[in-house]
């Protein structure tokens, strides 16, 4: 980590003895292991809790399927494997399973509930845009209800 050598560690070891003591240094190299096993172990759970995080993520999944993306052999077998399995499956395909009778009348369907959809909205936007003119107006009214007060109030103090 820090790349020290056993020279670099000497120096260290002489200034310690030097600066703490003898007597204390002992004390000192305790603490210091302690320090760096709890070092340690916060670095532990940093790790485990990003792999777990990674694991919530699907990022295992992910790994995997590009592992058995890029093995070719055991692509093959596995497709090897599924047509077997529904070669020996005695019960027969559901009637959901494929394609419908008549593709072209998921498309009309589809365009009746379009129209539906699209006329629904438009009466809404319309209702919206009602209700919007009818406050506006509203508020218009008010405004000049104030307007003609403050005015009736300004000739009375003038005549006063």
């Amino acid at each position: 980590m820090f790349d020290l050598g056993w020279s670099e560690l000497m120096v260290i070891g002489i200034v310690a003895l030097i600066v703490v003591g003898p007597k204390d240094l002992p004390v000192l190299f305790r603490n210091m292991g302690r320090f760096m096993g709890k070092a340690r172990g916060m670095a532990r759970e940093f790790t485990r809790a990003m792999n777990d995080a990674a694991d919530e993520a699907g990022v295992r999944d992910v790994a995997k399927t590009l592992k058995t993306a890029t093995n070719p052999v055991n692509s093959a077998m596995d497709g090897v494997r599924d047509a077997a399995k529904s070669m020996t499956d005695p019960t027969p395909p559901k009637k959901s399973e494929g394609l419908k009778e008549d593709p072209g009348a998921l498309d009309a369907e589809r365009a009746e509930n379009k129209q539906k959809i699209e006329a629904s909205a438009a009466r809404a936007a319309a209702d919206r845009q009602k209700r919007e003119a009818e406050a506006a107006a509203k508020r218009a009214e008010d405004a000049a209800k104030k307007a003609e007060e403050l005015e009736a109030a300004m000739k009375k103090d003038g005549e006063a």
